[in-house]
């Protein structure tokens, strides 16, 4: 089994070559980028074939648009999106809802704070400013060595950790704050 915690998200020019409609890399980067959206959904969505049913949508989005990607260097953090959004809304869809009142869980309770819980985290990383979140995706979220992140980001060590503690900082600071939607 191959180790996708390692693979590294697709090269600019693999992506710009894909933007610019060129089918072989169009072919190259969507099977290169399926495993790191595969993980993005699993730490996303609330159980695993909803985070199966993300990622397959997540790659048919990323197939169709790749067209209207504007940076190369932002494939990361736009598929997170779509795979944030794919995520919610299948919490949000009627057909879930009735699918988990027929499949009951031990606590609907601990279900319903579980989901709220990860919408809370989703949004509150999507709200950081995009070369935070950057970094921040692909350091806990895929789990690269910071070298890794500083390379592909074309920063220096020191830059990528500095990123990284503000985006850690902020991300605490928005989780603190209590949230008037809280289920009570």
């Amino acid at each position: 089994m191959a180790d996708f915690t390692r693979t590294p998200w697709p090269e600019e020019q693999l992506v710009a070559a894909a933007r610019d409609g060129d089918q072989v890399s169009i072919a190259a980067l969507v099977s290169g980028s399926y495993p790191h959206v595969q993980r993005f959904a699993l730490s996303l969505c609330a159980n695993s074939q909803d985070a199966e049913d993300a990622a397959q949508e997540a790659i048919i989005v990323l197939f169709r648009k790749i067209g209207t990607l504007r940076a190369a260097g932002a494939l990361a953090s736009w598929m997170f999106r779509i795979v944030r959004n794919e995520c919610m809304r299948r919490l949000r869809s009627p057909v879930r809802r009735e699918t988990a009142v027929e499949t009951l869980t031990a606590s609907a309770e601990d279900d319903v704070l579980a989901r709220w819980e990860i919408e809370r985290v989703t949004t509150a990383i999507a709200a950081l400013p995009d070369d935070q979140r950057q970094v921040l995706i692909m350091r806990d979220v895929q789990g690269l060595p910071g070298s890794t992140v500083a390379r592909a980001l074309g920063l220096s060590t020191a830059a990528m950790k500095s990123r990284l503690h503000r985006a850690r900082t902020t991300l605490r600071t928005q989780l603190e704050v209590p949230n008037e939607s809280t289920p009570q």
